[in-house]
């Protein structure tokens, strides 16, 4: 392997109760073992594995240096350590890797490796699996809302009452900001702005 390959590390711990200790040292052993150069270890720690990569500091910190090139190839202990987003998030950041010219590999899936032969197939599948998966939320998404409709439920924002409606050209043509109209009326203040302009045309102040 080529001496001048350079590689960081990335490890996660979802729990207080974890240590990435471990993973980090027999990632560390992994990498010198192919005569890798370690640009930078990131770690972050007690981090949900629900939350995405902009609540992980270290990961966003990786991605940003790995879309400027600072190295040449990523090196994580398993693919749900890397990211548990989904198939589709984690393709996407394996594929935004690729566009940025950096390999990946995972310690403990061998065939995760974008410096091997399998890499296309391997990506093909997980794309595969990812389209699976949209397509089964957006089932999820409008079983759920077909079940709300049947059960009577209002679906969308709700609606203003001609009542509330009434009171914010009231007040609106008191004089009164539309802030303030908005914290009287409980309603936001792009919709007091809006019927503003039909009130008071161009006054809509703050």
């Amino acid at each position: 392997m080529n001496t001048q390959i350079s590689v960081a590390i990335y490890s996660r711990v979802s729990t207080d109760n974890q240590d990435a200790t471990n993973q980090r040292a027999q990632l560390r052993d992994f990498a010198q073992k192919h005569g890798w150069i370690i640009y930078e270890e990131y770690i972050d720690e007690a981090v949900s594995g629900s939350r995405s990569g902009a609540s992980r500091p270290a990961f966003s910190r990786m991605m940003q240096d790995a879309s400027q090139r600072k190295f040449d190839l990523l090196l994580f202990w398993s693919l749900d350590r890397l990211s548990r987003e989904g198939v589709s998030a984690t393709l996407d950041y394996l594929n935004r890797l690729s566009s940025w010219g950096v390999g990946f590999r995972s310690y403990s899936e061998p065939y995760l490796d974008s410096l091997g032969v399998f890499k296309d197939a391997v990506l093909a599948i997980l794309a595969c699996i990812a389209k699976q998966e949209r397509i089964r939320i957006s089932e999820r998404t409008k079983a759920g809302l077909e079940r709300a409709k049947r059960q009577g439920k209002l679906l969308g924002r709700p609606s203003v009452s001609q009542t509330v409606m009434q009171q914010i050209k009231t007040l609106r043509s008191q004089g009164k900001s539309i802030r303030a109209v908005a914290r009287e009326c409980s309603v936001s203040v792009g919709l007091v702005c809006k019927l503003s302009k039909g009130v008071l045309p161009h006054s809509c102040f703050i």
